[in-house]
């Protein structure tokens, strides 16, 4: 399903934070296994649990990360499909009919 202006202008809101784009980035090199919570903290400079879990709910609610328990540890990853679709939103109507000036661009995000 191709993401729609509501959802981009969601997904676009969650990132204009500076934490919150840093973890994304973060999750993004991490790959699909993710990151605990805790290493996402001390990867922000120590930031509070409380803080994690605002930024991380944030970001979950938008669509640009999923969790999955493993024991007793909450894996956070990269939504690699919503960010996928987030890169192929802005780039949909590209160049008006001229889609080699944006090959670099969508190669890049697919």
């Amino acid at each position: 399903m191709m993401m729609d202006e509501p959802q981009a202008l969601t997904a676009f809101a969650a990132l204009s934070q500076e934490t919150r784009l840093r973890i994304v980035r973060l999750l993004v090199t991490a790959g699909p296994d993710g990151l605990a919570a805790g290493a996402i903290g001390e990867a922000m400079g120590g930031a509070s649990s409380s803080r994690m879990s605002f930024h991380l709910g944030q970001l979950q609610q938008a669509g640009l990360v999923t969790s999955r328990r493993n024991g007793r540890s909450i894996l956070y990853s990269a939504a690699y499909p919503a960010l996928s679709d987030l890169v192929d939103f802005l780039m949909r109507d590209c160049c008006q009919g001229h889609p080699a000036v944006c090959a670099p661009a969508s190669a890049a995000g697919g």
